[in-house]
């Protein structure tokens, strides 16, 4: 099988190349990226030089460089703009990166009849839950941001191509991923290196935000699934089925970092911050024979030792534009933070 992947070079989609050159003998892999701030190279550099895997520079944005590259069995889209907070000080980039993007994808699916059309989306489309309930795939999309709402756009979208034209389209939403090579922007990475060089870990407000968290891997084996099996326009929660609240979730964190929980502040929560995420994934089990392996402590244990372990990876990439990004976002009227005391 012949694949392009975009966005292969961020967290999920280098964590879905690596995984899939190891299970996938048969398959190769052409990797569209941008390098955008969260793409990453170095992502990749265990597999730089793999037969089967091939690297190309460029935007989905772009119809050249997508067209170019006619000739694939499937496309596996995961090239997005995808950190909530930064789509409250660049909304425009979200729907260039995450509607424009994937139509113009759809565009050369529908070109060169690609076999399969794989849109990689989150389970943040739903928007917000009350304490009870679960997102299932018929769950109205309410989104509470430019980047969820991008993302729901981009979803329609896709599933529109599939009622117009035919494309065979599969839609996976996953729950929170973690695991190895996340740009620490994002919660886990954020306080795994924040505490491992003794800095505050912020949490927002409360700290009481649920999530349901997936290993990275897992889904990965999931979005396989999905492509393997799933049927066309259809859609599949990939669920981890381990609910925790956030600061239940730092408080672990910090433990296995072997940090006290003073490292905990508080800042001020964040416009629109959904409360809590919850998937039912019995779709996926029952229709793709999918279901998530890794336990949550083992899969946070492993990911601390990889970011322990990965110092000078972790240097790199929070230099630079990540150190910019973090005092625009933490600093200024959220810079007054305080020790965290629940």
């Amino acid at each position: 099988m012949k694949l392009l992947v975009t966005g292969g070079c961020g967290f999920i989609g280098s964590n879905f190349i690596r995984w899939a050159l190891q299970a996938h003998p048969d398959v190769s892999v052409t990797n569209l990226d941008a390098l955008t701030y969260a793409g990453n190279l170095e992502n990749l550099k265990d597999v730089e030089g793999h037969a089967r895997h091939r690297f190309v520079k460029g935007s989905v944005t772009d119809a050249a460089p997508v067209d170019g590259l006619a000739g694939v069995d499937a496309i596996v889209n995961f090239a997005a703009e995808s950190h909530v907070d930064r789509s409250l000080y660049a909304p425009v980039d979200f729907a260039r990166a995450n509607v424009e993007g994937t139509l113009v994808l759809l565009e050369a699916a529908r070109k060169h009849k690609v076999g399969r059309f794989l849109q990689v989306s989150t389970d943040e489309v739903y928007g917000s839950l009350p304490p009870e309930g679960v997102f299932t795939e018929s769950t109205p999309l309410r989104p509470s941001s430019a980047y969820s709402a991008s993302k729901a756009g981009a979803d329609l979208l896709a599933l529109a191509y599939h009622v117009t034209h035919g494309v065979p389209v599969v839609i996976t939403r996953s729950s929170n991923n973690y695991g190895p090579y996340q740009y620490p922007e994002k919660f886990v990475p954020l306080f795994i290196t924040n505490a491992l060089e003794d800095k505050p870990c912020p949490v927002y407000g409360d700290g009481l935000q649920v999530r349901d968290w997936l290993h990275v891997v897992d889904n990965s084996r999931g979005i396989w699934a999905a492509l393997e099996k799933g049927k066309a326009a259809e859609v599949y929660n990939i669920g981890g089925g381990n609910e925790r609240p956030n600061l239940e979730v730092a408080r672990a964190i910090l433990k296995l970092v072997g940090k006290p929980e003073s490292l905990l502040q508080t800042v001020k929560d964040r416009p629109g911050h959904d409360r809590r995420y919850a998937l039912d994934a019995r779709k996926a089990r029952e229709e793709l024979g999918w279901a998530p392996e890794v336990k949550f402590e083992d899969g946070l244990r492993e990911t601390v030792a990889w970011y322990r372990a990965n110092g000078e990876w972790v240097r790199r990439v929070k230099s630079g534009e990540y150190q910019k990004y973090y005092e625009k976002h933490y600093g200024g009227d959220r810079s007054t933070v305080q020790p965290f005391n629940r």
